[in-house]
C-alpha cells in the first residue's frame, strides 16, 4: 500500500464506496485486497482508497469465482485482462478454463431442459 497525496486522492474512492458499487461487503474488498486481486492506496489519515475501475473488477471476480476460478487463477488472469495481451501458455490456460466453463454451461442447461419437462408433464396434469 502506498500513500497518496491529497490532490490525488480526489479521483479515488473509498473501501465503502467500491463496496456498495460492486455489491459486496466491505470485508470481500479487504479479501481480494489480501489475496492480491485489489491495491488499495492510502489517505494521508491512513483510509483505504481504490481506483475508479476497483468495481469493475470485483464485478469479474465475483463471476469468476461463480464460475469455479481460484484467487490463484484469477490473479494469473489479470495481466491479460489489464495489458490485452498474452503469450500461448496464457492462451492455453483461458482456453481451458473458458471449455471448463462451457461444460459446466451444458449441464446446468441440461438440467434446466429436464425441469422443463417435468414442469409441462405436472402443468398438463394438475
Amino acid at each position: 500500500m502506498t500513500a497518496v497525496t491529497e490532490a490525488a486522492t480526489e479521483r479515488l474512492i473509498r473501501i465503502g464506496e467500491v463496496a456498495r458499487g460492486a455489491g459486496v461487503s466491505v470485508r470481500a474488498v479487504r479479501y481480494y485486497e489480501q489475496q492480491g486481486l485489489l491495491i488499495a492506496e492510502r489517505s494521508p489519515s491512513g483510509q483505504r482508497l481504490y481506483r475508479q475501475d476497483a468495481i469493475s473488477r470485483i464485478r469479474f471476480f465475483q463471476q469468476m469465482y461463480a464460475a469455479g476460478l481460484t484467487s490463484r487463477r484469477i490473479t494469473e488472469l489479470l495481466p491479460c485482462w489489464d495489458s490485452g495481451h498474452t503469450d500461448a501458455e496464457q492462451r492455453a490456460m483461458l482456453r481451458a478454463e473458458r471449455d471448463r466453463i462451457q461444460a459446466k454451461v451444458d449441464d446446468l442447461q441440461a438440467a434446466l431442459d429436464r425441469l422443463d419437462e417435468v414442469i409441462a408433464i405436472t402443468d398438463a396434469h394438475p
